[in-house]
């Protein structure tokens, strides 16, 4: 077993989906091994704030500043000190055209590399494919949470299929928070807030459900992107309010403009009836608001988007056609007014294999199996 992981990625107080995600594996991780560390991400725009590491968490041994060049040497050395890394990819993230920066880190490692792919695109420009097959053919394993990426992967690009590996995303417990009696029917979005979120479509289908008694509210949570407030203000957020009062319902929009805690979370997600993904992006293979949605046990009303598809389509939630509120108000209306099936669309709620001590485990798996395979060449290379 594997004595110490290092970690590479964005990290807490960075506010993204990504960093929160990185911070939950390595927590599950460190807590078994203990001495763990992060090399974390840090660009100049960066805006802290974001959620509290858990006591267990790995502390920051090196901070790669993405904005000076050259940062990839020193970030490599501090990783060469663990056993293991674990590396979050993310094109956005590293410095270079399509984030070229990984590569060098990769090829300098001394130490197995596990990458977890957030991102795996059908139409990939012709250096992003460059950039993740290099990375396929550098590292000693991959990971994709869902099993649409890994298929991507080996059809659209030239990638060892026995590299990959799926671990699906982890979800948080959310079973010790009671669910919150209210007098109207709840739906919910949470994330982080900018254009493609499909918000508007969501506030359209609020609009086509005047009839329902007594009327639903929606709860929009979540800050702007950092990057796009820097780049686009808060135009996005204005725009979706000008939409609801122009339709009618914008007493029953609720902003919520923060950044959750998990036990705030947790009560948040618990008190809705629904929650409603309308996405307008066709590329998203990873959401880990829906897997937090599913594992709390709530339903869900998701547009067609590829993680969505392979978990809801046997399961816990309803599909809809992108960009269409009249199929998004019908599916909420079903879910509402439907005897039973809120209960009927929670057959994953719980379902152990969720949840982050799980997945941890299998990340704790994999990374045994390729230190145990470098094991028989190191001992090959030592002099007699």
């Amino acid at each position: 077993m594997p004595a110490t992981y290092g970690f590479l990625s964005t990290y807490p107080p960075t506010q993204c989906g990504l960093a929160t995600f990185n911070a939950a594996l390595a927590t599950h991780l460190n807590e078994g091994t203990g001495g763990s560390g992060v090399v974390r991400l840090l660009a100049s725009d960066d805006i802290n704030g974001g959620i509290a590491l858990d006591r267990a968490a790995p502390r920051v041994v090196h901070t790669w500043h993405t904005d000076r060049p050259g940062g990839w040497v020193a970030a490599t050395t501090a990783l060469n000190r663990f056993d293991v890394a674990v590396v979050q990819h993310e094109y956005g993230i590293y410095p270079g055209d399509a984030g070229t920066e990984i590569l060098p880190v990769l090829r300098s490692l001394r130490i197995p590399a596990i990458v977890v792919l957030h991102t795996v695109l059908t139409h990939p420009d012709p250096l992003q494919r460059s950039v993740l097959e290099q990375i396929g053919a550098t590292a000693d394993a991959v990971v994709t949470m869902t099993d649409t990426a890994r298929q991507r992967l080996t059809t659209h690009y030239e990638v060892d299929p026995r590299k990959i590996t799926v671990i699906p995303h982890g979800a948080g417990s959310h079973n010790g928070v009671p669910r919150e009696d209210h007098d109207r029917p709840h739906l919910l979005t949470w994330g982080l807030l900018g254009p493609g979120k499909g918000i508007e479509w969501a506030i359209r289908a609020l609009a086509r459900l005047d009839d329902v008694e007594p009327l639903p509210v929606y709860t929009v949570a979540g800050r702007t992107h950092p990057k796009v407030l820097e780049q686009q203000g808060d135009g996005y957020r204005e725009s979706l309010k000008a939409l609801a009062a122009e339709l009618g319902v914008q007493d029953r929009v609720h902003w919520s403009d923060v950044y959750l805690e998990p036990a705030d979370l947790s009560r948040l997600i618990r008190s809705a009836d629904a929650v409603v993904l309308p996405y307008d992006s066709t590329e998203q293979v990873t959401s880990g608001v829906l897997i937090e949605a599913v594992a709390a046990g709530v339903p869900v009303v998701a547009t067609e988007f590829p993680h969505a598809v392979e978990l809801l389509a046997d399961g816990p939630g309803l599909l809809v056609p992108h960009q269409d509120p009249d199929g998004m108000a019908m599916a909420i209306r079903r879910v509402l007014a439907e005897p039973g099936l809120p209960g009927r669309l929670t057959g994953l709620a719980g379902g152990p294999t969720l949840r982050w001590p799980a997945v941890a485990a299998r990340y704790q798996a994999l990374a045994s199996r390729l230190v145990g395979d470098r094991r028989p060449l190191a001992a090959a290379t030592v002099p007699a």
